[in-house]
C-alpha cells in the first residue's frame, strides 16, 4: 500500500449549529421543533423567498445584456455602492468627502476576513475584542486572518438577562491602543440585547478617548426592526463624529439571500489621501483569497436598491419578516406568564431581531432537546422564527416544565 502524507491529522470539533440542526433533521419524532439556525422561517415553518427577489430575477433571467463573465476583483460597483449608502445613510460625511471605500464580498463573514487579514497584514494590529458572548465564528475569522490576540469584553449580565454597560466599558477601557473592537451593529447574536442609544454614546466616547478601532458587524439592517434609518443608528453615530471604523454587511437575512453570499466591506477613513493605497492592497488581498466574487446576488440586491418602486417593496418585506418575529417574541412571553412559569421573561420581548437569549441552563436545553424534541444551542439561544402559532404553546409548556423541575 503506498504511504500517505495526510497522517496525524485530529477530529476538528462539531460546529453545534450545524450538528443540532442536522440532528432535528435526523429525528423522526413528532412533534419536534428546530430553534437552532439563523434563518427566516414563514408561519408554515418554511423558507421565504421575498417577492421582490423573484420579480428581479425574473426580469434579470429575461435581459439578454446581462452575461457570466467575471466581475472586478472588488465586485460590482453599483452594489457596493447602494450597500454602503445603505447602511451610512445619504447624508454620510464620509461619503459626501470620498472617505469611503465599499468592497463586494462572500457575504459578511467574507468581509470580516476580508477585515482580518487588512488589519493583520497591512496594518499590523494583532489584537481583537469581542462581547461575551458573540456570534462564534468572530473569533475563528480572526484568528485564522491573522490576528495573535483574542480578548472578551463583557457584554451579557446572567442575573438581569440585559447588557453589563459598565462592565463593557471597563474592559474597552483596559484594551490596548489600535485593539480592534468587533461590536454588532444591530440586533446582538446571541443575546438580542442592543445598546440604547445614549449607551452608544458611552461606548463611542470610550472608543475615541482611548484610539480603538471600532468593527460593526452588520448582519440584520432593517431585518431587526423593521426600520433601516433605526437599525443603522451606531454605525452612523461613529461616522457623524469622525470616528474611523469597518463595517462588515450582509445580505442573508434581509433579503433572504442566504446562499448567495451576499455582503460588503466598508472602511471609513478619516482622510481620502490614503483610499487609492488602501483599495490597492484590499484588491491584492482579495486576489490571493478568491480572485473575484460571484455576480448573480449582488446584482439582485444592486437592481432593487437603486429602483425606487423595488425598494419600497423590499421595506414592506422586511417589516413583515420583523413583524412576525415580534409576535413570536410576544405569543412566547405571554404563554410563559400564563403558566406562571419561575422567573422573569421581560427580556424575550425587550430584546430584538432574531436570536433570544433564554437564560436556560445547559442543563434545561438538554431536558428539552431529550424530552420534547425542541433543539437549541446549549447556549440557551433560540431562533424565534422558528416558533409559530402551531408550536408556541408546546413549547412555552415544554419550557415551562425544563425551569419548573430543573434549578
Amino acid at each position: 500500500m503506498a504511504s500517505t502524507i495526510f497522517t496525524g491529522i485530529e477530529l476538528g470539533p462539531p460546529i453545534e449549529v450545524f450538528a443540532l440542526s442536522k440532528a432535528f433533521q435526523d429525528d423522526p419524532h413528532t412533534p419536534k421543533v428546530n430553534l437552532t439556525i439563523g434563518a427566516y422561517r414563514t408561519s408554515e415553518g418554511k423558507p421565504w423567498v421575498l417577492p421582490v427577489v423573484k420579480k428581479t430575477e425574473s426580469a434579470m433571467s429575461a435581459d439578454e445584456t446581462l452575461n457570466h463573465e467575471y466581475l472586478p476583483v472588488l465586485g460590482l460597483d453599483s452594489f457596493s455602492q447602494a450597500a454602503t449608502s445603505m447602511i451610512l445613510g445619504k447624508d454620510s460625511p464620509a461619503i459626501r468627502e470620498g472617505r469611503v471605500i465599499g468592497v463586494q464580498s462572500l457575504s459578511g463573514t467574507g468581509a470580516l476576513r476580508i477585515a482580518a487579514e487588512f488589519l493583520a497584514r497591512i496594518l499590523h494590529l494583532d489584537t481583537f475584542y469581542y462581547s461575551k458572548p458573540t456570534w462564534e465564528n468572530h473569533r475563528l475569522v480572526f484568528i485564522n486572518g491573522g490576528f495573535k490576540k483574542n480578548c472578551e469584553y463583557r457584554y451579557w449580565n446572567p442575573k438581569t438577562r440585559g447588557i453589563d454597560l459598565d462592565g463593557m466599558l471597563e474592559d474597552l477601557r483596559n484594551a490596548p491602543e489600535n485593539a480592534v473592537i468587533i461590536l454588532h451593529a444591530c440586533a446582538h447574536n446571541p443575546t438580542g440585547c442592543d445598546p440604547t442609544h445614549e449607551q452608544w454614546q458611552k461606548i463611542a466616547d470610550v472608543i475615541e478617548e482611548k484610539h480603538l478601532l471600532p468593527l460593526f458587524d452588520s448582519a440584520y439592517q432593517g431585518f431587526a426592526s423593521g426600520d433601516l434609518n433605526h437599525d443603522a443608528y451606531a454605525v452612523r453615530l461613529f461616522d457623524s463624529r469622525g470616528i474611523e471604523f469597518i463595517c462588515t454587511q450582509s445580505f442573508a437575512k434581509n433579503f433572504g439571500l442566504y446562499n448567495e453570499r451576499v455582503g460588503n466591506f466598508v472602511l471609513v477613513s478619516n482622510s481620502a489621501k490614503q483610499i487609492p493605497e488602501m483599495k490597492s492592497q484590499l484588491t491584492l488581498i482579495v486576489r490571493g483569497m478568491y480572485s473575484n466574487p460571484p455576480n448573480h446576488g449582488a446584482r439582485v440586491v444592486s437592481t432593487v436598491l437603486n429602483n425606487s418602486q423595488l425598494f419600497e417593496e423590499w421595506k414592506d418585506h422586511i417589516r413583515t419578516m420583523s413583524g412576525r418575529i415580534k409576535e413570536m417574541r410576544k405569543g412566547l412571553y405571554e404563554r410563559l406568564n400564563k403558566l406562571k412559569t419561575p422567573g422573569t421573561w421581560e427580556h424575550i420581548i425587550d430584546q430584538i431581531g432574531m436570536f433570544s437569549y433564554t437564560g436556560l441552563s445547559e442543563k434545561q436545553v438538554e431536558h428539552l432537546i431529550k424530552n420534547y424534541h425542541i433543539y437549541l444551542l446549549r447556549s440557551g439561544r433560540i431562533n424565534m422564527c422558528g416558533l409559530n402559532e402551531k408550536n408556541l404553546d408546546y413549547v412555552a409548556e415544554a419550557i415551562h416544565d425544563a425551569v419548573t423541575k430543573i434549578s
